[in-house]
């Protein structure tokens, strides 16, 4: 059933009548003086640019394009990229723009799925807890690297143990294939030793245990064993490294500068932390193929291998990696746009953002296939001897590159400042996350006067404090324990819920029609099929492979206790239970209101599934667009007031024995 839309007057406009037929804008030019606009569209895309590019794209999707068949993997990835990618996109950031609402506030549009928003919420706070431990680790390298050289060239210092040494595969291979033995950098043969000095190194060789004759390079020991000074495992964090803990504080008081004006500072920040990386690349790349061995480094990288395709785990790994590039259900896009003034185009910037995450994800590549090609070179093995992804390559593999090259310190110096630029440019989103979510939250309390800026000390403040238990010598246990579960299978659950409350509760005919509203067209049918049907079914097809692909967590030889697998799942369920917790609370709440002890409570569910009278576009003269261009649309019922703490206020739910006969459809009525 459906009812001819009827504009009612809010109180504001009834104190203030001109409100509603005009919209002033500020000195800064902000269309929404309360919450402020991005000063332009350019600071938004590269804010975007900035949260989507992130480290993943420099030490994971590499070596998941050359494991998955170099150059064939991009026709996976870009299939992946339009079904899954690029819908996601284009949903949140419009979401956010049309009602210029954080991710919990949002909601408005279906408020029984609020929980969402507290799910994407909690996901943030997690991210955001152990990603400035990363550019922490990063900070201490740009740090070590103001010297005359890089310190991890040679063994000899108080970290090193005797197992430190030069790797030399190729010297090890020429020894064996001449019957001798190599110990300690040195071949023993009977020719050049005798048999006594011979047989007195294979006794000692029998005798010594595999691990103790690996040799560690320097680079590796200085991370784990300056760096972190590394214990054994979570039965012994030890204490705080001082050296990290400052590291850290200095990566939040980073980010509490850069966001201390909001917007108006990360927007002007972003230009940095989006273009700076491409400077970085481009002159490593540059540097990279004047190298030996670069060329086949890259041939590794790029060569297609098309048999591969046929492996469901090459879709899955594909699949996978959009998914996690592009961030969706962190909440950083929907806050992003949020900012946006109301007539920007969401569509542009979702291709826009999209594409050039993917773009950049495939030319670092180059760059890291480059540099790895020429260790390999150097050492005369293999590349796939070399190869590596995630920290390791970071903390280890390009920093034993790095000494290998002439004026060491100023390559290693770019490379950790572009790495921290990264960093910083997706934990900048994740804390506007938090703070936006805060404040949307409670106006009245939080954005008055120095407010925000306050609330935006006290999260650094926190987030600080918890995080020292990753500054522990032990501490890389538990930022691998909350990078395996923090924001992996929560998501999935988020990012699906989110995708379904959107396309059938809300309705994806009455999305699209408020997509158009904001530019200016209709985006196209083929929207919503993709976010109803086939978006949906491809992150259930991430979900299997991801729990398909479980093991339990370790680093190195190391496998974490059962029971910090237990606490990791403990972390990933919090943030997808808080939809049928809030939905539930929300329910009751409705009950025990007098005005609806008449009402089933199927039509309470459904009631709660419909929009409220504060959904909508933030200032009323665009409320008026949206009235003027539809001429019906669904009853909406005032639940601005009801949340997890309040009551209904105010019932505006119209023909409710009439309308409770009805089912709920997809997209349930006409927009």
């Amino acid at each position: 059933m459906t009812e001819e839309l009827t504009y009612a007057p809010t109180t504001e406009e009834i104190k203030d009548p001109e409100k509603s037929l005009t919209t002033e804008t500020s000195e800064d030019g902000d269309e929404n003086q309360e919450r402020g606009n991005w000063g332009s569209k350019l600071e938004f895309v590269c804010s975007c640019l900035s949260f989507a590019v992130g480290l993943g794209n420099i030490w994971r999707f590499p070596y998941i394009c050359y494991v998955n068949g170099g150059g064939a993997f991009l026709l996976p990835f870009t299939i992946m990229l339009v079904l899954a990618g690029i819908p996601l996109m284009f949903m949140e950031l419009s979401f956010g723009q049309y009602a210029s609402q954080g991710v919990i506030s949002v909601w408005q549009a279906s408020p029984l799925f609020q929980g969402i928003g507290y799910g994407m919420f909690m996901v943030s706070t997690f991210i955001a807890l152990y990603y400035n431990m990363v550019i922490a680790y990063n900070i201490f390298y740009l740090f070590a690297s103001f010297n005359s050289d890089v310190p991890w060239r040679f063994c000899g210092n108080e970290w090193n143990t005797q197992a430190c040494g030069v790797l030399n595969k190729a010297a090890e291979k020429n020894c064996t294939a001449y019957n001798g033995t190599y110990f300690n950098d040195t071949c023993y043969s009977i020719e050049s030793h005798g048999w006594d000095i011979y047989n007195y190194i294979q006794n000692v060789s029998n005798l010594t245990s595999e691990e103790e004759l690996k040799r560690v390079n320097p680079s590796d020991e200085f991370f784990h064993n300056y760096v972190l000074d590394i214990t054994e495992g979570f039965h012994d964090m030890g204490g705080v490294r001082w050296q990290l803990a400052l590291c850290l504080l200095l990566a939040w008081t980073i980010v509490g500068l850069c966001l201390i004006k909001g917007i108006k500072s990360s927007g002007k920040v972003a230009y940095f932390t989006a273009f700076f990386p491409y400077v970085v690349l481009l002159v490593l790349l540059i540097r990279g193929l004047t190298l030996p061995g670069s060329v086949d480094g890259i041939k590794y990288y790029v060569t297609p291998q098309w048999h591969l395709l046929g492996r469901a785990k090459v879709w899955s790994d594909a699949a996978v990696q959009i998914f996690f590039s592009l961030s969706p259900g962190w909440g950083g896009l929907i806050t992003l746009a949020s900012y946006n003034k109301f007539h920007n185009n969401s569509l542009r910037d979702a291709f826009i953002v999209g594409i050039g995450d993917c773009l950049t994800s495939f030319f670092a590549g180059f760059v890291i296939f480059a540099v790895i090609g020429y260790m390999a070179h150097d050492l005369q093995v293999d590349v796939t001897e070399v190869v590596s992804k995630g920290p390791g390559l970071a903390f280890i593999v390009y920093p034993e590159v790095v000494k290998r090259l002439p004026l060491s310190p100023f390559w290693a110096i770019s490379f950790f400042l572009m790495m921290i630029t990264l960093g910083m440019g997706t934990q900048f989103a994740t804390v506007n996350t938090m703070h936006t979510t805060l404040l949307d939250l409670f106006p009245e309390k939080l954005r008055k006067g120095h407010r925000p800026t306050i609330t935006l000390s006290v999260i650094c403040g926190v987030m600080y404090l918890l995080g020292l238990t990753m500054t522990s010598k032990g501490g890389l246990y538990m930022l691998t324990l909350m990078d395996n579960y923090a924001g992996t299978y929560s998501l999935l659950f988020i990012v699906i819920a989110e995708c379904l409350a959107l396309s059938w509760s809300y309705g994806s005919d009455r999305f699209l029609k408020n997509i158009s509203q904001m530019i200016g067209r209709h985006p196209g049918i083929y929207w919503k099929y993709l976010w109803q049907y086939i978006t949906p079914c491809v992150l259930l097809f991430i979900m299997f492979f991801t729990w398909y692909d479980f093991t339990p967590s370790s680093y190195r030889d190391y496998v974490f206790p059962v029971w910090a697998d237990v606490l990791g799942w403990m972390v990933s369920l919090t943030s997808p239970l808080m939809i049928p917790i809030v939905a539930t609370v929300m329910i009751i709440t409705a009950r025990r209101d007098q005005r609806y002890q008449h009402m089933t409570l199927w039509q309470i569910i459904k009631m709660l599934t419909r929009p409220t009278e504060a959904w909508g576009p933030a200032l009323e003269v665009h409320r008026r667009e949206a009235a003027e261009s539809s001429t019906r649309m669904v009853p909406m019922v005032d639940m601005s007031t009801m949340n997890t703490n309040n009551t209904v206020e105010k019932n505006n739910y119209k023909n409710e024995e009439s309308d409770a006969k009805e089912p709920l459809t997809n997209g349930a009525v006409d927009a």
